[in-house]
């Protein structure tokens, strides 16, 4: 069953790009930090790429640079997950959540004013940039708020009920 966790997790992450949500709200990003902490090391860069892959294939691919700073973004949040896994609790958690959120904000962003054609290469631009991003960057907040919640919550909670499902069975021995 544990061998096919990962593959849950990609499809996950697929089914949600593809099902009707507010722009950013995917779970992507949790994806990238429950597998940072839950998972081999290696499965946290490459479960949130391989699901933005596949699933971009089907909805489409769009600039080069600013599709790079997408996926570098997943997996600075994989690499937020690594730090989690050693720091774990609801602060912690909530901590790297906003900080993976508020990257991939910086990152993008920075990306789209240098690399695309909306905005002037200026101060001014840079600026109506990030004002402009301000809703992408709530609602991707939220929604890795959301997923963080359901994927660690399911998780612990499982985890929690097997512990003590296994002392219940033991003390009725």
């Amino acid at each position: 069953m544990q061998k096919f966790f990962p593959y849950f997790l990609v499809l996950l992450a697929i089914a949600a790009r593809f099902l009707p949500h507010p722009a950013n709200f995917t779970p992507i990003a949790a994806v990238a930090l429950f597998s940072g902490v839950y998972l081999n090391k290696r499965l946290s860069i490459l479960l949130p790429m391989a699901a933005m892959f596949l699933s971009d294939l089907f909805i489409g691919f769009y600039s080069a640079p600013i599709m790079i700073s997408v996926y570098a973004s997943f997996a600075v949040s994989g690499l937020l997950g690594w730090w989690l896994a050693k720091h774990r609790g609801v602060v912690t958690t909530f901590g790297a959540t906003l900080a993976s959120s508020t990257i991939f904000f910086l990152i993008t962003n920075w990306a789209v004013w240098q690399f695309g054609v909306i905005y002037p290469r200026t101060g001014a631009g840079f600026m109506e940039s990030y004002i402009a991003a301000i809703p992408f960057w709530r609602n991707m907040l939220l929604g890795d708020i959301f997923y963080v919640a359901i994927l660690f919550g399911c998780y612990e909670g499982i985890k929690y009920w097997l512990t003590r499902k296994k002392m219940t069975t033991i003390d009725n021995r």
